[in-house]
């Protein structure tokens, strides 16, 4: 077995459960979750048993409740109303995420036309469209781009994080022919987590007879995983959600990934079920040390009751240690969850 290395949580998965794991301990059930925290269904179901109820519209959770907005960003009248039903919120969007907005309202507000490129009906795509609507042109593929109208503004090319290289790469040159001097970001909008992952299945996949990609149908990077694998030229892909749905022969070498919303501990899972002859080896491309603190408003939360429970035990509340999460990994946040 060939083991993929980066896989798995990327930094801003790890955030976004970390705080969800937070909201579940301070408040009493039932705490809303906007949108489904990540796309992993195990990870919602594990939530969803400790009494966190997933909604995606907005306006079904009941005045006061706590809610948690999902990873993949939200419309600027989503969290709005969040705030306005009086309960207390808390945005979990990727700081990537937040960055891609922060562009569109830039380049809206200097009268640009922007060309997204976005899956339809994605929770990103649709948080980050909501941002300039009137200034916003989502495309998918080379023939969206040309399909577009000769705009009179300048325009700008903006994309969804968890796109694949080859997908915008693609776009971006037919952006560019059609419009020469489209600006775009200094800094890639593609998710270096997202990069990794990809690269480091190119790494393994020629070599291998069948691999496996461990995450659900609704998540995008792991999709652009599984359409990567047979793009290198593997005969047998197969993405699942449980060791459970894999196949019954597998044989050869067996190369193994996970999107970055899927636990590890269902790749280990998968790694016990194949119970691999000759072992496995860990093929890693690049090391990856990112973080990404808890949301402010949870940061707040967590440093007030930590004032309150040291000045409650008659502790030096200056001699207090400040809130530090970074040592302890999501999925060991999960496995603890009960």
């Amino acid at each position: 077995m060939l083991l993929a290395s980066p896989r798995g949580f990327c930094a801003g998965v790890e955030m976004a459960i970390k705080a969800l794991a937070w909201m579940v301990r301070a408040f009493e059930p039932p705490v809303y979750c906007y949108h489904e925290i990540v796309h992993n269904q195990k990870v919602v179901q594990r939530f969803e048993d400790l009494g966190v109820v997933f909604v995606d519209d907005i306006t079904v959770v009941p005045p006061g409740r706590p809610i948690m907005l999902s990873a993949h960003g939200s419309a600027p009248e989503v969290l709005a109303a969040a705030r306005a039903a009086g309960g207390y919120v808390v945005d979990a969007v990727c700081p990537l995420v937040t960055k891609v907005h922060h562009e569109v309202k830039v380049r809206s507000g200097k009268g640009y036309q922007i060309v997204y490129v976005g899956h339809q009906g994605h929770e990103e795509a649709v948080g980050t469209m909501a941002v300039a609507p009137d200034a916003m042109h989502r495309v998918e593929s080379v023939g969206d781009v040309e399909a577009l109208p000769q705009f009179e503004e300048p325009v700008a090319l903006l994309a969804q994080t968890t796109l694949s290289h080859r997908d915008w790469e693609d776009i971006l040159d037919a952006t560019r022919r059609r419009f020469p001097h489209v600006w775009t970001p200094g800094r890639s909008d593609l998710c270096f987590a997202t990069t990794n992952r990809q690269s480091a299945l190119t790494e393994i996949a020629a070599r291998c007879d069948a691999v496996v990609v461990v995450g659900s149908a609704n998540s995008s990077n792991t999709l652009a995983l599984e359409r990567l694998a047979r793009e290198v030229g593997c005969s047998r892909v197969f993405r699942v959600n449980s060791a459970e749905q894999l196949p019954s022969d597998l044989q050869g070498i067996v190369g193994v990934t996970a999107g970055a919303s899927a636990p590890e501990e269902l790749v280990e899972s998968v790694i016990a079920h194949l119970d691999p002859t000759d072992g496995v080896e860990e093929v890693e491309i690049t090391s990856e040390d990112e973080y990404f603190p808890p949301p402010r408003e949870l940061r707040d939360l967590l440093s007030a009751v930590e004032a309150f429970a040291a000045f409650s035990l008659g502790a030096d509340h200056r001699s207090h240690p400040s809130l530090n999460d970074r040592s302890i990994p999501a999925s060991q946040v999960l496995a603890e969850l009960s």
